[in-house]
């Protein structure tokens, strides 16, 4: 994005039209008391991220593609959502130890984007009472949920200078946030309640029953309408897996793929396959089913170039490699060095609930193969700043096997095997190379199966 800066001022410098329109945006700004760690600016959807680049004094600049309508900036504590449209000249400012009270946006752009603030921090605070607002019953759950959608309506109609066009947009907006609250309501509280037989009324979602699903304008400006139509193409997917045993992964680009409008129907299948295509059963025909319908160049090439690196990490090739992280037991250690055995590689963090789950099914395995030509990895991806925690948690929950500490500079062992999403494990065999780039949990039934195959 320097290098798109660079080439815009210097057209501009050159250039004798003076109606030469811009298609970017610009944000400049000062974070106080800094955390360590990296700032980011992401797409909402994840599929984009660039590492900012922070002054000693705590300043930055960098120049905004306006292809993405939304970004993150997030300093690995406080996420900043940003709308940009091209001319947008944006300065941010806040004081890391005290974010709620302090950040604040100037500039061309900023009205909308201060909404956006004030938008979040209500969404925070409800989101802090999850639990006690999901165990509601179904009446005093929507008597909430429906408060809370005209307290942000009030809000957005109070505020002044906020382009006529965008407040269109958001009263949709809000709407959306109250029908996807009312959408997730049965799965959320079966989850907070444990009560897996639950089920919501029959009339409980009457309010979607005439939602348009193919509106491209509220898709492209949504999070939650497009949530709501993914969901809506989910369970069309599901319908087609109890029809005739698709797999869900095919039946979803399947049914996606009869969409009309090519921007919702591009942007599915582009989030869908970036996100599954590691997990797919069948790799190949799962990126053969995008392929075939998916019609956005740029898109293509994202996924083809996903495709390659998840093809590379097939059973026999060599593993990608970790240098020099801190052993829990002392010293440095890298894949290198542990050559000879079989390595199951366990990817987690303290902070992780399903990583923690799978300790005590790992810590039995371990027992059971304690004597024979393999060793138990676990690669903490914790931040920096919980390396403390990491520390005392090998030692309160006495965890064996070799403990190690990722590289906060240098992820590229994650990022090879493209991790998006943990606990994730790994088995190399005596050489090196992969014996199964996501293998099965410890959990897992069907891992004794593979371990007792090898011949260990």
């Amino acid at each position: 994005m320097k290098k798109l800066l660079f080439i815009i001022t210097t057209f501009l410098a050159v250039s004798c039209n003076h109606n030469v329109k811009e298609d970017y945006a610009i944000i400049t700004g000062k974070i106080l008391n800094k955390q360590s760690g990296e700032v980011s600016l992401n797409s909402q959807d994840g599929t984009f991220k660039e590492v900012l680049t922070i002054n000693p004094n705590g300043t930055f600049t960098d120049t905004l593609s306006t292809d993405i309508k939304t970004y993150v900036l997030y300093d690995g504590f406080n996420p900043i959502f940003l709308k940009v449209e091209p001319g947008y000249n944006l300065n941010i400012n806040y004081d890391a130890k005290a974010f709620d009270n302090t950040i604040a946006i100037s500039g061309k752009g900023s009205e909308i984007n201060n909404y956006l603030i004030e938008k979040r921090k209500a969404e925070k605070k409800l989101s802090m009472d999850m639990q006690n607002i999901y165990t509601l019953d179904e009446e005093q759950f929507k008597t909430s949920m429906l408060a809370f959608k005209n307290e942000q309506e009030k809000v957005l109609k109070s505020l002044e200078n906020l382009p006529a066009n965008f407040i269109k947009k958001e009263i949709n907006n809000i709407n959306y946030s109250y029908l996807s609250k009312l959408n997730s309501y049965e799965r959320t509280h079966k989850y907070f309640t444990r009560k897996a037989d639950f089920k919501i009324s029959d009339n409980f979602l009457n309010e979607l029953d005439n939602l348009n699903y193919s509106n491209t304008e509220d898709f492209e400006f949504s999070n939650d309408y497009k949530t709501l139509v993914t969901d809506y193409y989910g369970k069309k997917a599901s319908e087609l897996v109890k029809f005739d045993g698709t797999p869900f992964d095919m039946a979803f680009l399947k049914t996606v793929s009869a969409i009309n409008d090519e921007t919702i129907k591009n942007t599915l299948l582009y989030e869908f396959a970036n996100f599954n295509l590691n997990n797919a059963k069948d790799q190949e025909a799962f990126y053969k089913a995008y392929l075939e319908h998916s019609t956005n160049e740029k898109n293509n090439a994202v996924i083809l170039e996903k495709y390659n690196k998840i093809t590379g990490l097939n059973k026999g090739k060599p593993s990608p490699k970790f240098n020099n992280y801190e052993n829990h037991a002392g010293g440095k250690t890298s894949l290198n060095d542990l050559k000879g055995k079989y390595l199951y590689i366990d990817i987690w963090a303290t902070w992780c609930r399903p990583c923690l789950n799978e300790i005590p099914a790992l810590k039995n395995l371990e027992k059971q193969y304690h004597d024979k030509n393999i060793a138990f990895v676990s690669i903490s991806i914790d931040k920096q700043s919980d390396y403390d925690k990491w520390k005392n948690m090998v030692n309160e929950k006495e965890l064996t096997g070799v403990q190690l500490f990722a590289n906060p500079n240098d992820m590229s062992f994650i990022e090879d095997y493209q991790v998006e999403g943990i606990p994730r494990f790994i088995l190399i065999d005596t050489n090196g190379n992969i014996v199964n780039s996501n293998a099965p949990r410890p959990s897992d039934r069907n891992l004794i199966n593979i371990l007792n195959g090898l011949n260990i």
